[in-house]
């Protein structure tokens, strides 16, 4: 009786999470508890430390804070959307942090030697892009393990920033590029970006329908299309008002959202994403079905190269430096990659978001925000970080044995 009980919750769990939203669904939970969790102790804990008002007004839940929390996320996000691409393959990339910092350093080279930002800002996005191309090189076409090339290239990047970065830190101050971090959106426009996001997805939900209609699908129920609508318009406009009322929305919080929207489109409206998903799934069945999988290897990686370059960029553009603390010899890797899986990817392959990684990005972010209010040490917030990473690969792995 118990085994067909446990039989029932695996594949309940698995046909959740293979559903168009089920995916998100635990995410949610677990970025909502530890919002629920965080915003009631931290007032305790700060009052009880001080009651001084200079002091309350860091709570958890306050605007400012919820500001910080997506600035601080950012980087950790545009990392962790590459390399959701790599793993839907079934590889891993473990280099992305230290390209991320290579690229950062080398666009401070070039701003301080006088090329203009823009020009500076591309350049490294081809670089970053032809690192991760090499890295997938070796791995597609000579057949090494990505673990090993991308460890291999961890170590090698970490070498060369210390080269660029002889003094380990390089000041970046030129406009163009902290302009990213700096210049915020008129609450208008907030508004008016909010309302075009909830527009477009209430059009993609209902052309969905229409193309399930077409081809005989079953379709879904009226209620539960427009009420996706709705609780995605809940989200948007209550982060618009956050935002707005300390602020504003900060531009880069902007760019990561359109360049998620792209890679996410990229990935699952295309014929390219869908390879991508079937090679992840059955890389043999998809080199039979005439699929080139080396180079889709060898482009998966390139994506997670350019990725870690635009992380670089706007790490430096939100600390005003370049240090190899900041990529290289922190926890910057560890965290990208606990956001992607956190987020529900398969470290299997053939299953996945971007968007989902976006909300574990939040999720590694949340919690080592809310334990640093809290005054939890760093040995605290490694461990707990260590847990929910081991929770989410313990339920992708149950919900794959369901599978199977």
């Amino acid at each position: 009786m118990s085994s067909d009980l446990k039989l029932t919750f695996i594949d309940r769990l698995r046909i959740m999470r293979e559903t168009r939203f089920g995916a998100f669904v635990p995410v949610l939970l677990a970025l909502a508890a530890i919002w629920t969790y965080f915003g009631i102790a931290v007032p305790i804990w700060n009052y009880w430390g001080d009651s001084d008002a200079e002091n309350i007004r860091f709570i958890f839940l306050s605007s400012r804070n919820i500001y910080n929390l997506f600035m601080q996320s950012a980087v950790i996000a545009t990392l962790a959307v590459g390399i959701t691409v790599v793993l839907l393959l079934g590889d891993i990339d473990l280099s992305a942090a230290a390209t991320a910092g290579v690229c950062a350093a080398l666009l401070g080279v070039l701003v301080l030697a006088g090329v203009p930002a823009w020009m500076a800002c591309l350049i490294v996005m081809g670089v970053g892009t032809v690192m991760g191309a090499a890295q997938g090189v070796l791995v597609a076409y000579v057949g090494i393990p990505s673990f090993v090339v991308t460890l291999a290239g961890l170590l090698g990047f970490q070498g060369l920033m210390q080269k660029i970065l002889p003094t380990g830190n390089l000041n970046v101050g030129d406009p163009f590029i902290r302009g990213f971090a700096r210049v915020l959106l008129p609450d208008t426009a907030g508004w008016a970006l909010a309302t075009a996001c909830v527009l477009a997805f209430a059009v993609l939900n209902l052309r969905k329908q229409g193309q399930r209609r077409q081809k005989g699908l079953e379709l879904e129920s009226s209620v539960a299309v427009w009420g996706q609508v709705a609780f995605f318009g809940v989200l948007m406009f209550a982060t618009v008002a956050t935002l707005n009322s300390y602020r504003s929305v900060p531009l880069l919080v902007v760019l990561l959202m359109a360049i998620t929207a792209l890679v996410g489109w990229v990935t699952t409206s295309t014929p390219y994403g869908r390879s991508i998903f079937a090679v992840g799934g059955n890389q043999e069945s998809a080199r039979r079905v005439g699929m080139n999988v080396k180079r889709i290897r060898v482009s998966a990686f390139a994506i997670v190269g350019l990725m870690a370059a635009i992380g670089g960029i706007f790490g430096a553009s939100r600390f005003g430096s370049v240090s190899y603390t900041a990529f290289a010899g922190g926890s910057l890797l560890l965290e990208s990659i606990g956001a992607a899986v956190i987020g529900g990817t398969s470290l299997f392959g053939g299953r996945g978001s971007v968007w989902n990684a976006i909300l574990g990005a939040l999720v590694i972010g949340s919690l080592g925000n809310g334990l640093d209010l809290s005054g939890a040490s760093s040995a605290d917030k490694l461990m707990f970080s260590g847990a929910i990473l081991l929770l989410a690969v313990a339920i992708d792995a149950v919900s794959r044995s369901g599978s199977t």
